[in-house]
């Protein structure tokens, strides 16, 4: 049987007025907890992704992961009603002679449920031979009882359509129609907080943008993106996508992997007003920090322009461009020719350059003076 050793934490003043508090006891981490004048102790290490615990919201002996919103009992370890067995170790406290003492090891052991993703990815491995795969996003929002002409969706579907005529495999998804939440920020928190698969989809069976992240991380060769100009910006939906995006990038910033290998992307982009250069200048960086390429001339644009604000015209001149149609088909060309070029590309395994955001090597030099 292992010896029990006991660890002084402080004074039973200080303790009770600095918890809840974290603090290590040799190579445990331990949660301080005080509640209705008792003292206990738990791990502070969450069993989902490492969340503090000592951080999270209590309500009477429960406490919650900041991170997921895992619950423990800060007496037993125990875990919320239903899943008892995901306990965290628990630690025994007593006070003596004013002091507050933690033992270790813990009195119980870590316990983890299985916990089935509410989504699992359907990553569709490519063979050889198999055709291109192309996927469209649209990030137009619209009213569903009463949609109007999109110009944006519209090339975009000439495009896919020429896609297909090239003997490319295609998928179209209109954000519109997929109900999927809001980033929660979890970025924010830690970026150990922010995970792939991102939290919300692991366990929210009610998001939908898990196909969105099926399509473009695993199935897809070439993505184009379509979006309106509104007041300046791509649409609202695009900056919504692109949010629950940076649990990819962010695997890049903190793991060194990159989930994005040899895909090419490409935008198409109209408005009323201009800012063609501004919105595409957004996509083009963010895209590129996910990993993809881009075929010369990446994009499509059009704009009216400042001084015309007759919108019914806008329409009619989208809807007869032939010079609109052909550039939309040029553009997938261009995104289907540049993924045949990169076959042979070497996969980028590692991403640590001076530059780079969140970058080791530079952190290293700064620390080493």
């Amino acid at each position: 049987m292992t010896e029990r050793m006991w660890t002084r934490v402080g004074t039973v003043e200080e303790v009770s007025a600095q918890a809840p508090f974290a603090t290590r006891v040799g190579k445990d981490f331990i949660a301080i907890f005080f509640h209705e004048g008792k003292f206990s102790a738990i791990s502070n290490v969450c069993n989902h992704k490492a969340g503090p615990l000592v951080e999270g919201a209590r309500t009477g002996e429960w406490v919650t992961c900041p991170w997921h919103g895992w619950v423990y009992n800060i007496r037993t370890g125990k875990g919320e009603p239903g899943y008892e067995e995901d306990a965290v170790p628990a630690y025994e406290v007593e006070v003596r002679d004013g002091a507050v003492y933690v033992a270790t090891p813990a009195i119980s052991k870590r316990g983890l449920l299985p916990h089935p993703p509410k989504y699992v990815f359907n990553q569709e491995p490519k063979r050889p031979g198999d055709p291109d795969r192309v996927l469209g996003i649209s990030t137009t929002s619209m009213d569903k009882n009463n949609p109007r002409f999109s110009t944006s969706e519209y090339l975009l579907e000439v495009a896919l359509q020429h896609a297909q005529k090239q003997g490319a495999q295609t998928r179209l998804l209109k954000l519109r129609d997929l109900s999927f939440r809001e980033c929660e920020g979890n970025y924010s928190k830690a970026a150990h907080a922010c995970t792939w698969p991102c939290a919300i989809t692991e366990r929210d069976a009610n998001d939908q943008l898990g196909i969105v992240y099926d399509s473009m991380v695993y199935w897809a060769d070439v993505i184009l993106i379509a979006t309106p100009i509104r007041w300046g910006n791509a649409s609202s939906l695009y900056y919504k996508m692109i949010e629950r995006m940076n649990c990819v990038q962010n695997q890049v910033t903190i793991r060194n992997r990159v989930l994005v290998q040899k895909k090419v992307a490409s935008f198409i982009i109209t408005g009323g007003q201009d800012n063609v250069q501004a919105v595409a200048g957004q996509m083009l960086m963010f895209f590129s920090e996910l990993g993809f390429v881009f075929p010369v001339f990446p994009f499509i644009g059009h704009s009216r322009g400042w001084t015309a604000e007759d919108m019914e015209n806008n329409v009619k001149m989208v809807k007869k461009s032939r010079s609109l149609q052909h550039g939309a088909q040029e553009l997938i060309e261009r995104g289907l020719e540049m993924s045949h070029g990169i076959t042979g590309m070497k996969e980028a395994l590692s991403i640590e350059r001076a530059g780079r955001k969140a970058n080791d090597a530079v952190i290293r030099e700064y620390a080493e003076g």
